[in-house]
């Protein structure tokens, strides 16, 4: 589609190193948080959504710390909590007092962080597989695009061919991971800035110390938001099941599966995706 927004870009200091986001439109704030993985940025998962939703909102996209044009800095901590206070220091600067939030895998657990810390600054929220707040009940862990995705930067280091295969997993329609797409995340994500950011957000989802603060499923009964659970039911990231215990601990929580459809609702059912998030959004329920 042919975008007819304007969009500013510019970059926030977030104490110590900077934040990249892009932003479009008017009206009540929405924030678009992109999932992980190699060369992953705000762009990459929601570039097509964005003049969609602009049209009816103020659209903030922003790269969360270690992908994009955002700085790569270590991690402080666990990786959904600072990537949270990033974001509010982005909202700060921006001068949102409060947004609804549209949350991919890791963004989602993004979202529901932020949202646990700081309840009055966060509005709707549409999780999409969120990470920590999906618990699977009858799928493997680690799951197949898990265990892909590490293999990416393992000895003996990254390839083309590894990329490919955790982005296959990523999707139902494979032909969605075209050579194009392979080399331009993969551009974003070999160099050893890239290679040691990644590094540094799977540690914090395994130390000792910061492990149990990204199983956000534990805390999922005290948000208070209404909660939109969007899946795809051949999702190999975030299979299915790991919706269940999230959709009974969240009182206001609703569930939405799409047949034939993998871990980017967003791309995948691109037009189906956009009419339900923006239907929930303004639908004037409390």
């Amino acid at each position: 589609m042919t975008s007819t927004v304007d969009i500013v870009s510019g970059f926030v200091d977030a104490g110590g190193y900077q934040v990249h986001y892009q932003e479009s439109g008017s009206g009540t704030p929405v924030v678009l948080l992109h999932g992980g993985g190699p060369g992953a940025c705000g762009w990459s998962n929601f570039g097509p959504n964005f003049p969609v939703f602009a049209e009816r909102f103020r659209t903030i996209l922003i790269d969360q710390p270690g992908y994009g044009k955002s700085d790569r800095p270590e991690v402080k901590g666990q990786y959904f909590t600072f990537s949270a206070d990033a974001l509010l220091a982005t909202l700060d600067a921006l001068g949102v007092e409060k947004a609804d939030m549209v949350g991919n895998s890791l963004g989602g657990g993004t979202a529901v962080r932020f949202a646990l810390r700081h309840p009055d600054r966060a509005g709707r929220l549409v999780l999409m597989a969120p990470g920590g707040l999906s618990l699977n009940v009858f799928s493997p862990d680690p799951t197949e695009g898990v265990q892909k995705l590490a293999r990416f930067g393992a000895p003996p280091g990254p390839s083309k061919e590894k990329l490919a295969e955790f982005l296959r997993t990523l999707v139902f329609d494979r032909s969605l991971v075209t050579d194009e797409l392979v080399d331009e995340r993969f551009e974003a994500a070999a160099d050893a800035e890239s290679l040691r950011a990644m590094a540094s957000m799977g540690a914090s989802f395994m130390r000792p110390d910061t492990f149990e603060e990204g199983m956000l499923w534990r805390e999922a009964h005290r948000l208070r938001q209404r909660v939109l659970l969007v899946w795809g039911r051949e999702d190999r990231v975030n299979p299915l099941d790991g919706a269940l215990v999230a959709l009974k601990l969240i009182s206001r929580a609703q569930l939405h599966v799409f047949g034939r459809c993998g871990h980017w609702a967003q791309l995948e059912k691109f037009a189906e995706f956009n009419r339900l998030v923006l239907d929930f959004l303004t639908d004037g329920g409390k």
